[in-house]
C-alpha cells in the first residue's frame, strides 16, 4: 500500500508543477528588462496584437541615431516602439512580429517565447530563425 501511496503523491506533485509552469497568453504583457539591465521596454496588446515600446534607458545614447532614415535620428530612444505587430500562437510562442534594434538600426524578424511567468525569450533573425540571436528579458516587479 504505501508504494502506491508515494506514487499517487508524487504524481500529484508533478501535476502541480506543470501546471505551475504553464503561462498565460496575457503574462507577456508587463514592463521588461532587457538582459543587461540597461533599458525597460513595456509589452502591451492592442487589437489583438502585441507591442513594445522603451520606458527607460541608462545608455549614453538617448536619439535613434543609428537609424537608416535621416530624418528619424533626432526622435527619442524613450516611447520607441520596438517591438511590433506579434500573434500568440496559444502555446505560449508569439510570432511574425519584428524588432528594432537602435543600437544599429536594424529590424529583424522576431519570435517572443515566455519560458515562465517571468522571463522572455526573445529571438531576433533575418530571414530563418536559425540564423539569429536570442536574449532572455526577465520581468520587472
Amino acid at each position: 500500500m504505501q508504494p502506491k501511496l508515494i506514487a499517487l503523491a508524487t504524481a500529484a506533485m508533478v501535476w502541480c508543477v506543470t501546471l505551475a509552469a504553464q503561462v498565460n497568453e496575457n503574462d507577456i504583457v508587463g514592463v521588461w528588462n532587457s538582459p543587461n539591465k540597461d533599458s525597460r521596454v513595456v509589452i502591451y496588446k492592442e487589437n489583438n496584437l502585441y507591442y513594445g515600446k522603451v520606458v527607460w534607458g541608462s545608455g549614453t545614447q538617448t536619439k535613434d541615431e543609428e537609424n537608416p532614415d535621416v530624418t528619424l535620428r533626432n526622435r527619442d530612444l524613450t516611447g520607441l516602439v520596438i517591438l511590433k505587430h506579434f500573434t500568440y500562437d496559444g502555446k505560449g510562442v508569439f510570432l511574425d512580429g519584428t524588432i528594432y534594434d537602435p543600437h544599429n538600426g536594424q529590424t529583424y524578424s522576431c519570435k517572443m517565447t515566455l519560458k515562465n511567468t517571468y522571463q522572455l525569450l526573445i529571438r531576433g533573425y533575418l530571414g530563418i530563425s536559425l540564423f539569429g540571436r536570442t536574449e532572455i528579458w526577465t520581468k520587472q516587479n
